[in-house]
């Protein structure tokens, strides 16, 4: 257990007192660049793959219909706004990879200093409405200050009995998107259960249950958790694809409890609701 209430395996770095910056700055400068943390390029990819040409189906020329695609002849039509969730956000990386398309460099460029990581340098490519929920609430204040997240809600989801518990699966219920990188280790196993099955059960809005998730598992920590992960995913939700990659560079701490391992590696997994017949 870490001093901020997250629970890490002991053989896996704890980043605590980056977490409770007021900026992603020493996010940026202690993983990002001393670590290469170039999960980020897979995620996007994947969720490029797998999740988007379907989102940009689903709120495609809208009742917000842009200017440009009504001057090309296209009307307001049944096109909606997505509810995209990102659970143990953080400062929302990849959530900027993923929803406004940013590389790891663009990335790393956007939050290379305190006044230019006030603003993002992308704009959304879909219409969504973003949640972040995370433990950390200076994260979420910079997500929210920095229009990464129109809504947050901050939480210890090992904490089951709460009211913000209770919010997050509501949330969840409501989501078309779920996104959770590098997280799931962080959660008890309960919690996993609680909140994919709320994911899984939800989405009846506009006539249709389709909805997609995003998650990806860490090697080499915690596989046996990994792998109970894996097993409540696929009781509730379909198989979509999965592609193995890079996650970043193993610290120091890492490296000793691991000897000969440099790079931590992702699983990437890409799931969607069981839609009815």
């Amino acid at each position: 257990m870490s001093n901020t209430g997250v629970k890490t395996d002991d053989k896996k770095q704890h980043f605590d007192d980056i977490y409770v910056e007021p900026t992603p700055v020493p996010y940026k400068t202690r993983i990002l660049d001393a670590l290469d943390y170039v999960s980020d390029e897979f995620n996007r990819q994947m969720f490029d793959a797998h999740i988007l040409p379907w989102a940009r189906q689903m709120t495609a020329h809208g009742s917000s219909v842009s200017k440009s695609a009504m001057a090309a002849g296209h009307a307001p039509g049944s096109g909606r706004e997505l509810n995209f969730v990102d659970l143990c956000s953080c400062f929302g990386n990849t959530t900027m990879a993923t929803i406004y398309g940013m590389s790891y460099d663009a990335i790393r460029e956007n939050w290379s200093d305190e006044e230019r990581c006030r603003t993002i340098d992308a704009a959304r490519r879909l219409p969504v409405n973003i949640t972040g929920i995370d433990i950390s609430m200076p994260a979420l204040d910079y997500g929210i200050s920095a229009g990464l997240y129109d809504e947050a809600i901050c939480a210890d989801l090992n904490q089951r009995e709460t009211a913000e518990f209770a919010q997050v699966e509501h949330v969840m219920a409501e989501a078309d998107i779920l996104l959770s990188t590098a997280a799931l280790v962080y959660l008890d196993l309960e919690s996993i259960e609680t909140i994919v099955s709320a994911f899984a059960l939800g989405g009846c809005q506009e006539g249709t249950k389709e909805g997609y998730v995003l998650v990806n598992f860490l090697n080499p920590f915690a596989l046996e958790k990994a792998d109970e992960t894996k097993r409540i995913l696929l009781k509730h939700l379909d198989f979509v694809g999965s592609r193995a990659t890079r996650h970043r560079r193993m610290s120091e701490l890492e490296q000793r409890n691991y000897p000969g391992e440099e790079w931590s590696l992702l699983e990437l997994w890409v799931l969607k609701r069981r839609t009815s017949e």
